[in-house]
Formats: C-alpha cells, structure tokens, sequence
C-alpha cells in the first residue's frame, strides 16, 4: 500500500523541501518506488532534482486547473526508484482559479488516486503556506512531516499549523496523522541550538523524530548542481542524516526490519 506523506510547514527556510527532496531520494536509494510532487509554485523540489523548467510543458498546475491525468506530467530522475511531479510558477494562479469549484478542498485527491498503486511512497512538498494548495495536500496524504527549525523562533506558527491539521482531520482527513517533527539544520556547535532540541523534545515528546537533519554545506551543494546530497557526496553528515531519516520511516510503517547495528549510518 503507498504511504502519501505531507511535507508542511508555512514557515519558510526551515528545509521543507530540503528534506522532501532527501527523503524521497534516500528511499528510493533503498528501492522504494517513490513520486516526489512539487506543489510549491517555487518549483524548488523540481530544480533540485535537475529537471531544467525550460522543459516542463505540463506541470501540476495542469493537472489542477485543466484536467490532465497526473501520471502524464511525470519526470524519470537520476535514480532509478524515485520520480517527479514537476511544479511551474504557474501555480501561483492555481489558488484563485479554483476557489469556485465545489469541493475544491478534494481535488488532487482525486488527481492522485488513479496513480496510488504505482508507488510505495509519495512525498509532497507543499508551499510556505496554509492555503489552498496546502489544505489539499493534507487531504489527500496519510502522514505529515513537519520541519522545524533548531533556532529560537522555531515554535513561530506551529500552532497554528497543529490547529489547520486538527481542523483537516476533523472536517476532510480524519484518517491523517502526524508522522512526526523533523528537527533541521542543527549547529550542535552552539549552545543555544542544543537547548532549543531539548526543549522541543520535551514538549512533543515521542513526536519528535530521533534523528536529526545537521547543519551541513554538502546538502546545500547538492542543490545548487541539481542532485539530492546523497548522489553529491554519499559519505557526507547530510547523506548519512536523511538516510537514516527514511529508515526511522520505513520502521515506524513496519516495512523492514533493521538490526541495530545498521540503524544508524554515521
């Protein structure tokens, strides 16, 4: 069965698509058949694939606003496993151009569905928003991931981000759940980073993913030539930190068995 996640927060910088592009490439590294769906209208998640925009003719934005079958618009990547779902700032307009249409909170669920048995994960980078886009992206996931930050703003927003999910979950999604705070961009160098883990940790407690994405240059490398950090430096702290992200994933969901041994990459 696919495992739609959410990739949510309405703060930006805290590495939402960072971390979208890196999960879904570390778990197609571990053979998972994975679709990454950029519905940022940034279209950060489809260059830091290496898909050059020039050549994306159709997009999600076609899907939402003119119909076209999603599995249409599907880019292959440098991995075998792992494919896109491109974005174009043409989703900018998306917004307004479905805020007429009746239940308009449900259609890329329905975009979704016929693709659903194709994968074992989807992963969806969402906007810096709580609007429109975002609100179907939560209807039609199983799962949210939050990014949050290691700075003393971190908590900015959040609550009102856990309210939208509780009001999606009651009204639209009652099947969505929280997977988990993903912790990024940690400088364990300064004092005032480590503090601020520690206190995320003891407020969310077990919603708090174990492993933290570091603070490291190879990942922003990556990006700039168009590749998820694990195909730019497979030895570097940021490889190792989404590699074992996806396998926190894969053992929450019950889908391998890890000896302890191999959990953790370091």
């Amino acid at each position: 069965m696919c495992i739609v996640y959410s990739i949510v927060n309405q703060k930006g910088g805290v590495g939402k698509t960072t971390s979208a592009i890196n999960l879904a490439a570390s778990l197609a590294v571990l053979e998972f058949k994975t679709l990454l769906i950029d519905l940022d209208p940034q279209a950060n998640s489809t260059t830091g694939l290496g898909i050059n925009l020039q050549n994306v003719y159709h997009s999600i934005y076609n899907c939402l606003v003119d119909k076209i079958p999603l599995q249409n618009i599907i880019h292959e990547t440098e991995l075998k496993f792992l494919q896109i779902a491109p974005a174009h700032i043409d989703l900018v307009g998306a917004q307004l151009e479905l805020t007429d249409i009746k239940d308009r909170e449900l259609i890329f669920k329905q975009i979704m569905e016929p693709i659903l048995n194709l994968y074992d994960f989807i992963i969806i980078d969402c906007s810096p928003s709580l609007g429109l886009l975002t609100v179907n992206a939560l209807v039609a996931s199983h799962k949210v991931i939050i990014p949050v930050q290691c700075e003393y703003f971190a908590l900015e927003g959040l609550g009102q981000l856990l309210n939208t999910i509780k009001i999606i979950q009651q009204r639209l999604n009652p099947e969505l759940v929280i997977e988990g705070i993903l912790l990024t961009m940690l400088d364990s160098r300064l004092r005032l980073n480590n503090q601020i883990t520690s206190e995320i940790r003891n407020h969310f407690e077990s919603l708090v993913f174990e492993n933290i994405i570091n603070r490291n240059s190879k990942i922003s490398e990556a990006q700039s030539v168009g590749k998820p950090v694990i195909l730019y430096d497979v030895d570097s702290k940021g490889a190792a930190n989404y590699m074992n992200l996806a396998k926190e994933i894969l053992q929450k969901n019950n889908l391998t068995k890890i000896n302890s041994q191999d959990k953790i990459i370091n």
